[in-house]
């Protein structure tokens, strides 16, 4: 008989409450999960074609959070006796380096010619590995960003949004970073009825620039800023403001969570994954 697993991996924090946020959210997740997959596999169920409802979740995590990392989820999820394993990196893109070392530790093919930065992860022979997508652009993420950011909104024809998030040098994750942030921001516009949408990351340094273009460009246009961070931290509460410094915009620094729409992406991704696996 199949047993499911999905490991979600996310960066790590020494904030504790960061930490918790993404927990709550990997709780929710399995939560919802279960539920949908009991409604959906009821053949299953009856033993119709061999899979079970009941799906082992994991929270782990890149680096700092000990007895807590990826090869901790690993060997837990093993423990269990799983067989098809679902990797699932909650992370804001797929321009991220750290997915793409992920992914090769896992035996997964670069996105380049750029050879990863960790050792192979071990998973137990017998164990089928399929790996997920960050979300990069998500219709309900777009939503949870309007809301954070609608009470700085008061004339939407006259405002524009500038959405920034960490970003990447690297050739190639740098126009993953920049394709999916796009999309992302264009959706938000539209939900918002704005009159503009500009993006930035903060590796390279984009930010201050970007937003005094757009006050050159549109001097009559308010700008919304908005964070594309998974949970608030050192980034939001301190670097997004400082590379902002002296310009005029409107910033709450909400992140993404806490939110349940950050569990539904993940109950999203993690139920297309079931429903492809071979029967």
């Amino acid at each position: 008989m199949k047993r499911l697993g999905i490991l979600v991996i996310s960066h790590g924090s020494r904030e504790a409450e960061w930490v918790q946020l993404v927990d709550e959210s990997v709780a929710e997740a399995a939560e919802l999960t279960s539920r949908e997959a009991a409604n959906s596999l009821k053949k299953a169920e009856a033993g119709s074609n061999g899979l079970a409802p009941e799906i082992g979740f994991e929270s782990s995590f890149l680096e700092i959070v000990e007895g807590r990392l990826i090869q901790d989820g690993i060997d837990r999820l093993a423990a269990a006796g799983v067989t098809d394993l679902f990797v699932l990196p909650l992370f804001i893109s797929s321009g991220s380096t750290h997915v793409d070392d992920i992914a090769q530790s896992f035996g997964f093919p670069p996105v380049n010619e750029r050879e990863g930065e960790m050792e192979p992860f071990h998973v137990p022979d017998g164990i089928r590995v399929t790996f997920g997508d960050p979300i990069d652009d998500d219709a309900e993420i777009a939503e949870r960003i309007w809301d954070n950011i609608r009470e700085l909104s008061s004339d939407p024809a006259h405002e524009a949004l500038l959405l920034i998030t960490h970003g990447s040098r690297e050739d190639g994750f740098y126009e993953r970073y920049q394709s999916g942030m796009r999309k992302l921001a264009e959706r938000v516009r539209v939900l918002g009825g704005l009159a503009g949408a500009e993006t930035a990351m903060l590796l390279p340094d984009e930010a201050g620039t970007t937003l005094r273009r757009m006050h050159a460009e549109q001097p009559e246009q308010a700008v919304l800023v908005a964070p594309l961070f998974l949970s608030n931290g050192y980034f939001t509460n301190h670097v997004i403001p400082s590379r902002l410094a002296g310009q005029n915009y409107r910033y709450n620094g909400r992140a993404l969570l806490p939110s349940s729409a950050v569990a539904r992406w993940m109950v999203r991704q993690s139920l297309q994954w079931l429903h492809g696996l071979e029967v």
